[in-house]
């Protein structure tokens, strides 16, 4: 009898052990995965300033829409961090989402009658080293930051973490399509090729809208 009851402690103590274990685990990665989504909300904070400051004199168009597609960027990690905090109300998140998918649609609609405007004018975006070497760096840290979040997310099962990856990883190739378009302007005086990067950008703003206000239709 008494052999039995120590087995049924050891096994008790065992479990509580592992549970204890598991929860730790469980927090360091959710701290883990709010330290990776404040590094996204600071780097597009000062990223979405430095970003205007370059594309006002050299009036590029898809500068201009990667600036205002970091605001969009910003909004939605401050949800996310809602999330990952338990802070969230559903109304609010319901709220939130479709801002968000508003926004998107704004920024499209905007960056699609500029970019249409230049082409049809012909009009020269001056080259910007600043926006180059800022998205540039922008391309990398976002690669980096992506693979962060979904290894965090998937060891955390934490679904809106491992989905928050792959807009993080969007936003790196948007970084990199963008680049490619300075680039060409800067390298080859392609200036048409600025306008082509911000056409990137009204495809990826009215994709990510709609499928943000499909999931906000969910919540």
């Amino acid at each position: 009898m008494r052999v039995g009851l120590l087995d049924n402690a050891r096994k008790y103590s065992v479990t509580t052990m592992k549970e204890t274990a598991s929860s730790k685990q469980a927090d360091r990665l959710l701290r883990r995965g709010l330290l990776l989504e404040y590094l996204t909300l600071g780097w597009n904070v000062v990223g979405a300033m430095i970003v205007m400051v370059a594309a006002l004199p050299s009036q590029s168009i898809a500068l201009i829409g990667f600036g205002l597609d970091s605001l969009v960027e910003i909004g939605a990690s401050i949800v996310v961090i809602w999330q990952l905090r338990s802070l969230n109300h559903p109304g609010r998140e319901q709220f939130g989402l479709r801002l968000i998918g508003t926004s998107f649609f704004v920024i499209a609609t905007y960056v699609f009658v500029q970019s249409a405007s230049t082409l049809i004018t012909q009009a020269r975006p001056e080259a910007s080293p600043l926006g180059i070497s800022w998205l540039a760096a922008t391309f990398l840290v976002m690669l980096g930051l992506a693979a962060g979040k979904a290894q965090t997310g998937k060891k955390l099962n934490h679904a809106i973490l491992k989905t928050e990856a792959r807009v993080t990883l969007i936003d790196a190739y948007l970084a990199g399509s963008v680049l490619l378009g300075l680039l060409l302007n800067a390298g080859f005086r392609w200036w048409w090729a600025d306008s082509i990067a911000g056409l990137v950008i009204v495809f990826y703003g009215f994709k990510e809208g709609w499928h943000v206000w499909v999931e906000s239709s969910q919540v």
